[in-house]
């Protein structure tokens, strides 16, 4: 009994202290594990869940394979659409951007597509940002960089910090994301005969790009026969000078250049029809030459290389489109004729799957609506047209990224054309947000009047917000008062109803415009005498029969007699 009892006196000690340090199992032996057994159980649960999942997956393919056998031509048929790339163009839905009244003759989107810009005949570039537009899709900024100078091209840079700005002056600029210059292209002597002489353009630009792998290189071409590249960092000079020539080695003028898609070549359209390339580090002789890529006299309006950078094609001044091998350059791969251009800026690019091309068609006023057209780039074959508006395409640019399409038109509209399955941001972001409303009650609030040397007592506090000023306006008595209706009736409180309610109003109607002539006071108290003898009501009644006949003096003229021998002193002077 003893033994028994020293057993719970030790296990209850055991308890208290347990409990007092906070652990449990003092004293206790430690568990022991069967680590065979677990791993054991592990494998067997692992080899029963992978079996389950290996037959879910076969009844999932049993069942895929019957419906194919149910219908295959209808998976196939599907496949097929889904691969055609006409399927892919995103045009299902569009948004309208107002950019003035005249041409929008330039477009251009940074490279990861969240804004636009836009320039026109009117001299603007206006900046348009979709992540920060509403559904009023206004510009955040609108400026005038070459002052009265149309706009003819502008690009963002491979980075997009810097936009190119070609205008029609002969110096090109290059501004910021937000507008302000960054460099202005230095002019060149233009009574310098060669060309290659001078430090900048001498005449008209027409044209300009970014190198696609430098992002401080620029290209511009001019109506002073040159082809020049430019480097951000340097402004005095141009970097290189190319000359495009005739077959007679003569000057002739470059409409349009581009640079290629790995940067290692330098392409220019020219006024003769002709497409000259050039190796950009070897300006002097030309390494492809066409003579005769459209018809001479007309002005070649774009050039563009596909992605891959095999295939160039070209948007000719004679109504044409035409696809060119770079490797042979003598034939055209393709040609399309008729579709019209009446702007030395339409242009033309490849779809960003580079199996398609795309260029707009010009028309003339009230003459049918300018289209935007799709042909395969292999055969030159028309796949697809969207009917833009009722005035001439100009520019069209398809957003790589974005997978949407941005059109410019002649009457001053930029169209953004997408499809919310295949597209993504860029005009997504836009269209879903609604209109702001305008606040009237803060244009109505006084302007704070700073008068910093006013002494403390006099001085006001400053005006942090509207807001504030609001509420504190609306507890004021006098300034939330609220505006007495008119009056209704005879009228009450000092207030008279008739003409517009004020005593004022009264007075202008009974007193200021009345018409009688008072200038003359004898015949305003004159005017009444015929009546008051005729019709006598005051003083005549009463004394009618006791009042005598009134008996006047005649009068007679007296003669003055002057008295001759009165001094002169005392006679009366007249």
């Amino acid at each position: 009994m003893s033994a028994d009892r020293s057993d719970d006196d030790n296990s209850s000690k055991d308890a208290d202290i347990s409990s007092v340090m906070g652990f449990s199992g003092f004293g206790k032996k430690a568990r022991t594990f069967d680590l065979e057994a677990m791993f054991e159980q592990t494998r067997r649960t692992a080899i029963e869940r992978s079996q389950r999942v290996l037959g879910e997956r076969e009844q999932q393919e049993e069942a895929r394979t019957v419906s194919q056998k149910e219908e295959p031509s209808t998976s196939t048929a599907r496949g097929i659409s889904e691969m055609t790339p006409v399927k892919r163009i995103p045009d299902s839905h569009e948004i309208t951007l107002q950019h003035g009244m005249k041409s929008v003759s330039a477009l251009a989107l940074d490279p990861s597509g969240a804004r636009l810009i836009t320039g026109g005949f009117d001299y603007d570039v206006k900046f348009w940002d979709f992540a920060g537009m509403d559904a009023a899709l206004q510009a955040f900024r609108s400026l005038q960089p070459c002052e009265c100078h149309q706009i003819r091209s502008l690009q963002y840079s491979i980075t997009g910090d810097v936009i190119l700005v070609v205008a029609g002056n002969s110096q090109a600029k290059v501004l910021d994301r937000d507008g302000f210059q960054v460099l202005e292209c230095v002019k060149g002597d233009q009574y310098i005969v060669d060309m290659a002489n001078t430090k900048g353009h001498t005449a008209m630009l027409n044209d300009g790009c970014w190198h696609p792998k430098i992002k401080e290189e620029f290209l511009t071409c001019s109506n002073d026969g040159t082809v020049r590249t430019w480097d951000l960092n340097s402004e005095k000079k141009h970097k290189s000078v190319f000359k495009p020539r005739t077959q007679q080695g003569k000057k002739v003028t470059p409409t349009c250049c581009t640079y290629s898609r790995d940067g290692k070549l330098i392409a220019a359209g020219c006024q003769d029809g002709t497409i000259q390339i050039w190796d950009r580090n070897l300006s002097v002789h030309t390494k492809f030459h066409c003579r005769q890529a459209h018809m001479p006299g007309t002005d070649t309006s774009c050039l563009s290389f596909s992605y891959d950078g095999l295939t160039l094609a070209s948007r000719g001044g004679d109504d044409s489109l035409k696809t060119w091998d770079i490797r042979n350059f003598r034939k055209p791969l393709g040609v399309v004729n008729g579709l019209n251009t009446f702007f030395p800026m339409t242009d033309c690019c490849f779809s960003p799957d580079d199996k398609l091309l795309v260029t707009g068609t010009s028309v003339k006023k009230d003459e049918g609506n300018g289209k935007l057209v799709f042909f395969e780039r292999e055969s030159l074959k028309k796949a697809y047209e969207i009917e833009v508006t009722n005035a001439s395409v100009v520019r069209c640019l398809w957003h790589p990224k974005l997978n949407q399409i941005m059109v410019g038109t002649g009457n001053g509209l930029a169209k953004v054309y997408y499809d919310p399955v295949k597209s993504q941001r860029g005009a997504m972001l836009c269209v879903v947000k609604s209109k702001r409303k305008e606040r009237h009650a803060e244009t109505l609030t006084q302007d704070y009047i700073i008068t910093p040397h006013a002494l403390p007592m006099f001085r006001e506090a400053r005006q942090r917000s509207t807001r504030k000023q609001l509420e504190k306006d609306r507890l004021d008595p006098l300034k939330s008062h609220k505006p007495e209706p008119p009056v209704s009736g005879p009228g009450r409180g000092g207030r008279v109803a008739a003409h517009g309610g004020t005593l004022s109003s009264y007075i202008v109607k009974n007193i200021a415009l009345d018409k009688s002539d008072d200038s003359n006071a004898r015949e305003a108290i004159l005017r009444h005498a015929k009546e008051a003898a005729e019709n006598p009501y005051w003083v005549a009644p009463a004394y009618e029969k006791t009042q005598p006949e009134p008996l006047f003096a005649e009068e007679e003229e007296e003669e003055e007699e002057v008295d001759k021998d009165q001094p002169e002193w005392k006679k009366r002077k007249i």
